[in-house]
């Protein structure tokens, strides 16, 4: 790096000292295309790190470029079928709506941004559009997982409870959207008013919270996030799934021995062991969870790893874990939204050619489905 690119700073020190050169092999940094208005916001670790292959960044570009399609693609006709169909704007299908604009959101205000600086192959958009993209990642991320938690816990509610559970009703919908908005944004915000910060990292094409400075400061930031946006609703949506997988299994156990006293096969006027109510949702919670921790978990740790000082972090390593944790916004609508009958009818009906497989009814006798709504679930009780 050119003297002139930067002024007399620790950072710049690190790049031009004897430790540098013999970490770098003398072949550069991965902070050699730094902007100089980016330059005090870069962390001295990065400067370790010889450039990445251009090949990578290509490939890392071509990636977002695909999710965003998906993402957008995906998120965007469940917010179509869901907001323009009066049939499916139930209370809890407000939840859906939530988690698939959020998801929208995300990967709309994340991926154009990525693809930019994949190309140069640096941050090239300045500090405010660093600060506005990592608040954009933080807020859209902190709603689509506290709307699944959300979404969890209505499920819980219709299929543990029942016609014991509280009822959803449009009201209490808008008060759980209003209630996850309003958190996020607290979270959102604190970096901007000097809680922690936000600065690139890695391979400098993306910024995110704060995790290499050895301070309370951010750390404590960090610490307390990831307990509200990730430990919780996790607990929370193990906590439900647990019960309503419970609840299932005990209800078509309860069906089979009462089909046994009467000495017939079935209580059903079909069987069918792979759609049976337990094996759906037994499907879904496995599903949910699983892509959850896929999706979230690698950039937790990879948080860690930062806080803690533990050896390993590269800006390969990073990026791609950034990247990752996006695919959430991917396969939501799959999980949340095509799973849903009624969802599928209307999908059917007006963009048939996103349709595969079935798209019957349900059986009047058989259970209600996870994403109905309370009453809906009391009405065939």
């Amino acid at each position: 790096m050119e003297s002139t690119h930067f002024p007399e700073t620790p950072l710049t020190l690190a790049l031009t000292g004897p430790r540098f050169q013999a970490q770098s092999g003398g072949n550069g940094s991965v902070l050699d295309n730094v902007l100089p208005d980016m330059a005090h916001l870069v962390n001295p670790y990065w400067s370790r790190f010889a450039p990445m292959d251009p090949t990578m960044s290509k490939i890392l570009g071509l990636f977002t470029l695909v999710i965003l399609i998906i993402s957008c693609c995906g998120n965007g006709v469940v917010v179509y079928i869901f907001g323009g169909t009066k049939s499916l704007r139930t209370p809890a299908n407000l939840l859906v709506l939530n988690l698939a604009f959020s998801d929208f959101c995300m990967m709309a205000s994340q991926s154009p941004v990525m693809i930019i600086n994949f190309y140069y192959e640096t941050w090239v958009l300045g500090p405010l559009w660093c600060d506005i993209y990592a608040a954009c990642g933080s807020l859209f991320g902190c709603v689509s997982i506290w709307s699944m938690c959300m979404i969890a816990f209505d499920r819980y509610n219709v299929i543990v409870k029942g016609i014991n559970g509280t009822p959803m009703t449009i009201k209490l919908a808008i008060m759980k959207i209003l209630f996850i908005w309003l958190m996020a944004v607290f979270w959102t915000i604190m970096p901007l008013l000097g809680w922690s910060s936000y600065v690139p990292e890695g391979n400098l094409t993306a910024c995110s919270i704060d995790y290499m400075t050895r301070q309370w400061n951010p750390r404590s930031y960090l610490i307390t996030y990831s307990l509200f946006v990730y430990y919780t609703p996790l607990f929370m949506i193990c906590y439900s799934y647990w019960f309503i997988i419970a609840a299932v299994a005990a209800h078509e156990k309860a069906m089979r021995e009462q089909a046994k006293k009467m000495n017939v096969k079935s209580l059903r006027s079909s069987e069918d062991c792979d759609k049976s109510a337990e094996g759906k949702l037994a499907k879904v919670a496995l599903t949910t969870i699983s892509l959850w921790f896929m999706a979230w978990t690698p950039y937790l740790i990879i948080c860690y790893f930062g806080l803690f000082k533990i050896d390993g972090l590269t800006p390969l390593t990073t990026i791609w874990g950034a990247t990752f944790a996006k695919t959430s916004a991917v396969y939501n609508p799959i999980v949340y939204g095509i799973s849903h009958p009624k969802y599928r009818l209307v999908l059917k009906e007006k963009c048939p050619m996103c349709v595969c497989g079935n798209t019957d009814e349900p059986k009047p006798d058989a259970p209600a489905s996870d994403t109905e709504t309370t009453s809906e679930a009391e009405s065939k009780a």
